[in-house]
């Protein structure tokens, strides 16, 4: 799996460093190629020679060799790796990367790959725990990193909690799990639709639902991690979706969303229609403010275009169109109605009777039924678990 691999591992000053030596002995064994590079303070705990010596090459902290006149170029090195893994990830270095601050050669180096991004923090508990650091990892993770969470523990200050970093066996399996899926969708074209959409009543109020779009851009990042390129057509949101394989189109609207899917899907591979589209939009727009002044007004209102039924109707020979449903009553029969007058091949249902499912939540609950009557089940588990094991039911059940 890993044979020919360029993998690039960052060392920053933690007690935890002492155990990537068998990071790198591990790695070296599967026949990967490793470079490494290291902080100053990262040397206090783990001999840059002992490192050099199992990854067969030199370990670099500086980007001027002082002793050769050698400049080691980050540029060249960043373009060099195929998965750039910041193990131990000090709480010092998680905030410079999550800002952009580059006042380490490791830190320029970070700032230079164009590989996916591991990274495994390592820290006291309180540490680990304070709202900054939560908000850094929150950054990094928003950018498409990779968290590889910490475990809890016994920590080198004699409390225990979180903050211990993950082990090498682990982090190797975590290695292995990502080259393994980047070959499920590579090359692929993949278009998604995620988020709400506001269908304005005046300047300053529209109708409008609770999505944030979490769901679909954990698919658009879990797909584009998997090799594909991704269009990304968002309603609404705060989400921010940084990645080089997605290209995010913002709407607004149903009828702009409508127009910028069909704009795009006839490219696309894999369609997922995972919105949550207004079925209504008001029949006319005031231009300016509703004043508050008669004791009721009627708002009319009139249908919006169904994106997931025209792309059903559209869809070629060899395009999958997966479908998600939100329901709140009678969930398979209306999820099972909606596979089959939008001609999908899939939906996705999950339901708002289940805790921790639906709008705004980290994790979700669903049901996959596709048109050839299999249906599977996935236990509640967080949004990004779940985007991963969705990709991977849909090449399981396609090839794609």
């Amino acid at each position: 799996m890993l044979k020919g691999k360029k993998i690039l591992i960052g060392i920053t000053g933690s007690i935890a460093a002492y155990k990537i030596p068998l990071l790198v002995r591990m790695l070296v064994k599967e026949n990967a190629e490793v470079k490494i590079v290291m902080t100053d303070s990262a040397r206090d705990f783990v001999s840059p020679l002992t490192l050099a010596t199992l990854a067969k090459n030199p370990v670099l902290s500086e980007a001027f060799d002082a002793n050769t006149g050698s400049w080691n170029s980050h540029i060249d090195l960043g373009l060099w790796a195929d998965l750039f893994l910041i193990a131990p990830a000090s709480a010092n270095t998680l905030a410079k990367m999550a800002h952009g601050i580059a006042d380490k050669y490791l830190l320029t180096v970070y700032l230079s790959v164009r590989c996916p991004v591991f990274f495994a923090p390592a820290m006291d508990v309180d540490m680990y725990q304070h709202q900054s650091t939560g908000q850094n990892i929150q950054k990094l993770k928003q950018r498409g990193h990779h968290l590889l969470a910490p475990t809890s523990g016994e920590l080198a200050s004699g409390l225990c909690g979180e903050g211990r970093m993950m082990e090498p066996e682990d982090i190797l399996f975590e290695i292995r799990q990502h080259f393994k899926s980047r070959l499920l969708f590579d090359g692929k074209k993949i278009l998604i639709s995620a988020g709400p959409t506001y269908e304005a009543i005046d300047p300053v109020r529209f109708i409008g639902n609770h999505s944030t779009g979490k769901m679909g851009t954990e698919l658009a990042m879990a797909f584009a991690n998997a090799g594909a390129r991704v269009k990304l057509v968002m309603g609404p949101t705060n989400l921010r979706v940084e990645h080089p394989s997605i290209e995010v189109f913002p709407v607004t609207t149903a009828p702009e969303m409508y127009d910028a899917c069909l704009a795009f899907a006839a490219e696309a591979d894999i369609l997922v229609m995972s919105a949550a589209v207004a079925d209504y939009r008001p029949a006319r727009t005031e231009e300016k403010k509703i004043k508050k002044s008669a004791e009721n007004i009627e708002l009319k209102l009139v249908k919006n275009p169904d994106i997931l039924k025209k792309l059903g109707e559209i869809k070629k020979r060899n395009q999958l169109l997966l479908g998600f449903a939100l329901e709140t009553n009678n969930e398979l029969e209306n999820a099972k109605q909606k596979l089959n007058t939008k001609k999908a091949d899939m939906i996705v249902l999950n339901s708002l009777a289940d805790a921790g499912a639906g709008f705004g939540t980290d994790t979700n609950k669903v049901v996959c039924l596709t048109k050839d009557g299999r249906q599977r089940d996935f236990a509640l588990q967080s949004k990004r678990e779940l985007a991963q094991n969705l990709i991977q039911y849909i090449h399981e059940l396609t090839g794609k």
